[in-house]
């Protein structure tokens, strides 16, 4: 494991209204020997990004990193015809850290019924 330079963002967009996903709530897991440590919990802003760094360069290390994106709440708050269970609740993004100089963006696009995500710049 090695700190660097890199940091973590990410941006939600609602695919289904076209807009951007304000106030999603985004916890961040460090995962180690099948643990979860939890680092961080967020909420988007009004353009569907955090504030700050999800993963600011100071806290920034190789390994395996969970995202995990609260859109049941974030649908219901939203307006999005109601549902029990909601067909997405919490989307876990599970990925990998292996270059500590890089950002790493983790978009996610979503609607009531999928998502999409991949590595940003």
């Amino acid at each position: 494991m090695s700190s660097g330079t890199g940091f973590l963002t990410t941006h939600v967009l609602d695919t289904a209204r076209g807009v951007p996903a304000q106030g999603m709530d985004i916890d961040l897991y460090r995962i180690e020997d099948g643990q979860h440590r939890h680092l961080r919990h967020m909420v988007t802003n009004d353009d569907g990004r955090t504030d700050g760094q999800i993963l600011p360069a100071a806290e920034f290390t190789t390994g395996t990193y969970e995202l995990v994106f609260h859109a049941g709440a974030y649908l219901d708050a939203s307006g999005a015809a109601p549902e029990t269970p909601r067909f997405l609740d919490e989307i876990p993004i599970r990925f990998g850290i292996s270059q500590a100089d890089s950002h790493y963006h983790v978009p996610l696009l979503i609607s009531p019924f999928g998502y999409s995500t991949y590595r940003g710049s």
